[in-house]
C-alpha cells in the first residue's frame, strides 16, 4: 500500500521511485511484516484534489449469514502513525498502548457487527496509512497486542493462529489529504470475495467486482485441474475445513507450510528464458526517467545484463515471491525500476512470446509454465481484476489495469462489500 507515495508523485508530474513487493517476505508466526511498496503502474493523468479529513465507508454484509464482523486497522496519520483500531462503534477511533507482555489481549472492542444479509453499516475514518478493512464471517477475529505497541494480526500460515479455521480476508487502502487509494488483494491467499465501490465529487464511480459467492470454490476447482494436468502441486494450496473449502493460498504462502512445494518448477522455463536472450536482446519500459533499457545473457557469466544492473536467474521462491534472489531491491534505483517488470513477466511467462515488456495482456499465461494461480484468480473475478501476485499491478503503458484498484482525491463514500451476493461488474446503486 505504500506504492501511494509514487502514485501522487505521478500525478503531480513528478518521477516515481522504485519500489519493491507489498509482501517482501513472510513474518514469522505471530510476527507482522512491514508494509512495502509494490510496482508502480505506468504514468497518467489523475485528477488529485485534496481531500476531507473524514471519510465515511460504507460495509456491507452480502453473505448469507448473519454473523459477519468488519475491522479497520492501520496508523493514523494525523496523530504521529500511531496504532489504530477503530471501535465497534464504527466511530471512535482507538490507540492501543504498549503492552506488558508478548500475546496480550486486544482491551477494546473492535468488532463491527455488520448484521443479516444485505445490511450495510457506515463507519467513519480518519486519515490512515497502511490500512486493512478485515471481514470474519460466522465468529469474530483475534487480535493481539506486541510491545511497541504492535498489532498481531491474523496469519494464514501459523496452524497455532486462533483465527485459523475462521473464514476472514481484507481489502487494504490508504486515506490521505491527497486521496483515497484502495485495492483487493489476493497476494497472500483466497477468501471470502470482496468488491470496491468509490463514490466521489467529480471523478466519477468505480467500482472492483471482487469474486462471485462461489469464487472461492471456482478457484479451487481450478486448483485441483490444474494439478490433474501437471501434477506439480496446485492443490497442496487448498485449505479446508470440515470437508468445504476455507481458503486458497498463493504459491508464495504455499511454499511457507511446505518448503518442497513446487520446487524446481520454474527451472526449465528461466532455462528456455536464458538460452533466447544469449543470442538476441530483450527490452524493458521502466515507465519512469531511465526510459527503455535492453539486456542480453552475458557469457561467462551467465547474467542478464542491462548496463549496470545485472540479473542472475531466479528461482521459483524468487518468481513466486518477487522480492528475494535477483528481485531483491537495494540501492540501485534503475534495477529496482527493472525489478517490477522482470518478475512480472515471469510470474505471466511473457518471456518466450514476446521480447518488450510489459508486454501485452493477450500473453499472460500462455505458457504450460506459469502462475497458475495467478491465471485462475484473475479468471474467477467478474472483471479479471485482483493482486494476484506482488507486482501485478505492472501493465503496458495505456494497458488494462489487472490490480482491482480505485483512486480519487474527491472521494464521498467508499462501499466495500463482503460475500460476493449480488457481485456484479456494474456498480451498485448510489444508495448502496
Amino acid at each position: 500500500m505504500k506504492r501511494l507515495s509514487s502514485f501522487l508523485q505521478r500525478a503531480r508530474g513528478r518521477k516515481p521511485s522504485p519500489t519493491q513487493p507489498e509482501h517482501p517476505s513472510p513474518a514469522p508466526p505471530g510476527q507482522v511484516p512491514a508494509p512495502a511498496p509494490q510496482a508502480c503502474p505506468p504514468s497518467q493523468q489523475y485528477n488529485i484534489q485534496a481531500a476531507g479529513a473524514t471519510l465515511s465507508v460504507a460495509l456491507q454484509n452480502q453473505t448469507t449469514s448473519s454473523t459477519v464482523y468488519a475491522y479497520i486497522t492501520g496508523q493514523a496519520l494525523d496523530n504521529n502513525n500511531a496504532l489504530f483500531l477503530l471501535s465497534a462503534d464504527g466511530r471512535t477511533p482507538y490507540y492501543p498502548t504498549s503492552p506488558g507482555s508478548v500475546g496480550s489481549p486486544l482491551p477494546q472492542n473492535c468488532a463491527i457487527a455488520l448484521g443479516a444479509p444485505g445490511n450495510t453499516v457506515t463507519v467513519t475514518i480518519p486519515h490512515i496509512a497502511g490500512g486493512r478493512i478485515w471481514f470474519a464471517i460466522g465468529s469474530t477475529l483475534t487480535f493481539l497486542l506486541n510491545p511497541g505497541p504492535a498489532l498481531v494480526e491474523p496469519s494464514v500460515t501459523n496452524a497455532s493462529d486462533p483465527n485459523a479455521n475462521i473464514d476472514w480476508g481484507f481489502a487494504e487502502f490508504t486515506f490521505n489529504q491527497d486521496q483515497l487509494y484502495a485495492n483487493i488483494s489476493y497476494v497472500d491467499f483466497v477468501g471470502p470475495p470482496i468488491a470496491l465501490t468509490l463514490t466521489t465529487v467529480n471523478s466519477g464511480t468505480q467500482h472492483v467486482s471482487g469474486m462471485p459467492a462461489n469464487g472461492l470454490d471456482q478457484v479451487c476447482n481450478g486448483l485441483r485441474s490444474q494439478n490433474s494436468t501437471d501434477g506439480k502441486g496446485w492443490d497442496q494450496l487448498i485449505v479446508t475445513r470440515n470437508g468445504q473449502n476455507l481458503r486458497a493460498l498463493s504459491p508464495n504462502q504455499g511454499m511457507v507450510t511446505n518448503a518442497n512445494l513446487f520446487a524446481g518448477y520454474y527451472d526449465d522455463y528461466v532455462n528456455r528464458v536464458w538460452t533466447k536472450f544469449t543470442t538476441q536482446k530483450m527490452s524493458i519500459d521502466t515507465q519512469a526517467s531511465y526510459g527503455t533499457v535492453s539486456a542480453q545473457v552475458s557469457e561467462p557469466s551467465d547474467t542478464l545484463s542491462f548496463g549496470g544492473s545485472q540479473f542472475s536467474k531466479p528461482s521459483t521462491r524468487d518468481i513466486f515471491t518477487c522480492s528475494t534472489g535477483p528481485f531483491a531491491t537495494g540501492s540501485n534505483a534503475e534495477t529496482n525500476a527493472i525489478i517490477p517488470r522482470l518478475a512480472a513477466a515471469f510470474n505471466r511467462s511473457t518471456l518466450l512470446v514476446s521480447d518488450t515488456f510489459p508486454a501485452d495482456q493477450s500473453l499472460y499465461y500462455q505458457d504450460p509454465v506459469t502462475n497458475h494461480y495467478s491465471r485462475i484468480v484473475h479468471a474467477a473475478n467478474l472483471d479479471g481484476k485482483g493482486y494476484a501476485f506482488p507486482y501485478d499491478d505492472v501493465q503496458p503503458t495505456n494497458g488494462k489495469d489487472q490490480s482491482g484498484e480505485v483512486h480519487a482525491g474527491d472521494p464521498t463514500l467508499f462501499t466495500v462489500t463482503v460475500g460476493g451476493g449480488n457481485a456484479s461488474v456494474n456498480p451498485p446503486k448510489k444508495e448502496l
